[in-house]
């Protein structure tokens, strides 16, 4: 056994042996190349012993792409034709489980305090409800805004309004629905509506 710096040594010693054998034999190969390639006499039969080196050549530029095979040169492949297509159909409309049984226009406001409402029920701000001055209470009404043509279909649950020129009042949820709250009273046409 020897001590562990003798065997770092050694490997060392080792290690240099393999670098210079491979540094060797690659200037070797350099002189080789270098007889090979210059026209001194007898480079004929250097370069033929020595190594070849076989580096790939690069095709020259081509005017157009062609497809070769076995068979030889072929037509490039045809551009495939576009599909026809079907012309959509437009969606049927469907038909409301409604039929209007009465219209008018008037101006509609809308509330938000929680309340009790003359159906007896708590009002709530964020159902689809309205309050008129006649129509039967459970009516189903649709709304449509002038300024927008949007439109909500609420439940009458109250009465009221109780102010010239308007004869809804809205829940805040259906005022949005709209999209009047910024204004709070906007025109309105609505219809009365009755199950098919």
């Amino acid at each position: 056994m020897g001590s562990p710096g003798k065997h770092r040594l050694e490997h060392r010693f080792r290690t240099i042996l393999i670098v210079s054998g491979v540094a060797v034999a690659v200037l070797a190969a350099g002189g080789w190349a270098t007889l090979a390639s210059s026209g001194a006499p007898g480079s004929a039969r250097v370069a033929q012993s020595a190594p070849r080196s076989f580096a790939p050549q690069a095709d020259p530029p081509r005017a157009t792409p062609s497809r070769a095979g076995r068979e030889g040169a072929r037509e490039a492949t045809p551009t495939p034709k576009p599909k026809a297509v079907k012309p959509t159909a437009k969606p049927k409309p469907r038909k409301s489980p409604y039929k209007v049984i009465g219209s008018g226009s008037c101006e509609a406001s809308y509330y938000w305090e929680s309340q009790p409402t003359a159906s007896g029920e708590q009002f709530d701000p964020s159902e689809l409800t309205a309050a008129h001055k006649t129509l039967p209470l459970g009516s189903k009404v649709r709304v449509t805004n002038e300024n927008n043509d949007k439109a909500v279909i609420v439940r009458i649950n109250d009465r009221g309004p109780y102010v010239g020129g308007r004869c809804l009042d809205l829940s805040k949820a259906a005022m949005a629905e709209v999209g009047g709250t910024g204004s709070g009273v906007i025109p309105v046409r609505y219809q009365v509506l009755a199950r098919t």
